[in-house]
């Protein structure tokens, strides 16, 4: 289904690419531009798919400078083909209102001022390759929680998700991350998943973060994503064990007073993108979730405030199922396109943001990596919960 929708997507790109081409040049260079575009696009594709099958003979930075050069032409096409798109249709609607201007083959092709469409489809490409993708936010957020113990009030938990650590999000970079939260001084760091997603590097990143457990006042909590089943999660633990982060399988800690933190592992079954329409794996997954969050939640007081932690979003319909009242996700990086604060890619049950179901709340991470290295109206991000006492 993955390579179904990423299949779509480029060749969508594609005839937006050949759309605007038509609309906007005139037919003596169109032939060359058509054949140009259509190679190009057929080549750098080729080049990826090798790419992946040979990752590990490529250096990180010609990852990150093709990985770029990829997403800035790829995106460029679609934003152009996007803008061309909303120019056709503002053209129809305005000649349906006026006195429409004697027939002419090229005028109904080219539209005016040609250039500035793909000139300002490049600027808002490089602006999320080079800009906005590696520009953390912050974002607060109060969490109301019925008889939440007075020694829990102010209590701030500061999330990341979805580093993907590698090519195009370094190690340096994650320690200006972890020291730019440490230095907000929340009492503890969530990390929910898909953060090792580097075998020559993990043993490294690992240490790296265990060195800032001290810099929190309770630690730096942690679960697994579906990328560190695919870096091998045996050796990721083996390493785990040799640190103070507090990695959670299906199981849960007292962090203080009344405050459990519950972790949950990634689910074998899980959808890559919604559930919905795969029957028998859906009830596998549904299933294995609940399967999760029960042994997460055993041996905890009845009475405890529980946060959960986990990687796909999905869960958070179990944190509402089981009363918990806050539970933390990721795994969709927003989709990594959005407007206006929502995702132009929404191919999750839950895409990002905050979603409250009565006293239950539950957060999509957006993300601090990349599935590629492009992001626009959706820029990576530092989240922050503090607990509130929810006022009758």
């Amino acid at each position: 289904m993955f390579l179904v929708f990423v299949s779509a997507f480029l060749a969508g790109i594609l005839f937006l690419a050949l759309l605007s081409v038509y609309f906007l040049l005139d037919s003596e260079r169109k032939k060359i531009i058509y054949k140009f575009m259509t190679l190009t696009d057929l080549a750098i594709v080729l080049i990826m798919i090798g790419g992946f099958i040979l990752r590990t003979n490529f250096p990180d930075r010609f990852v990150d400078y093709f990985g770029s050069f990829a997403s800035v032409f790829f995106m460029t096409q679609l934003i152009c083909g996007g803008l061309v798109v909303v120019a056709l249709i503002v053209r129809a609607i305005y000649r349906k209102f006026h006195q429409p201007p004697a027939f002419s083959p090229e005028r109904r092709r080219v539209l005016k001022y040609g250039m500035f469409y793909p000139l300002l489809a490049l600027a808002t490409s490089l602006y999320g390759n080079r800009i906005e993708r590696l520009s953390e936010v912050e974002n607060f957020f109060n969490i109301p929680i019925k008889n939440l113990p007075p020694e829990l009030e102010k209590f701030k938990i500061a999330q990341i998700s979805d580093v993907h650590l590698g090519a195009y999000f370094s190690l340096e970079r994650l320690e200006k991350l972890l020291q730019k939260i440490s230095d907000a001084k929340p009492d503890l760091l969530a990390i929910t998943g898909d953060i090792f997603d580097d075998r020559k590097i993990n043993a490294q990143a690992i240490q790296l973060v265990n060195s800032f457990t001290d810099k929190f006042k309770f630690g730096i909590y942690y679960c697994h994503g579906n990328h560190e089943h695919h870096r091998g999660v045996a050796s990721i633990e083996a390493e785990l064990h040799k640190t103070k982060i507090h990695w959670l399988v299906n199981q849960s800690e007292n962090v203080t007073s009344k405050l459990y933190i519950l972790g949950v592992d990634y689910p074998p079954s899980s959808p890559i993108m919604a559930s919905g329409g795969r029957g028998e794996e859906d009830q596998l997954f549904e299933l294995q979730k609940r399967e999760f969050v029960e042994k997460a939640l055993k041996n905890v007081p009845y009475d405890a405030v529980c946060v959960l932690l986990a990687h796909h979003p999905e869960f958070i319909d179990d944190g509402v199922e089981k009363n918990i009242p806050l539970t933390l996700t990721g795994h969709t990086h927003g989709g990594q396109i959005g407007l206006l604060g929502f995702s132009l890619l929404p191919v999750f049950k839950y895409t990002r943001g905050m979603i409250r179901n009565g006293n239950c709340f539950g957060y999509v991470h957006v993300g601090n990596g990349s599935w590629f290295p492009f992001r626009l109206g959706c820029p990576p991000e530092v989240a922050y919960f503090t607990l509130k006492k929810a006022t009758e």
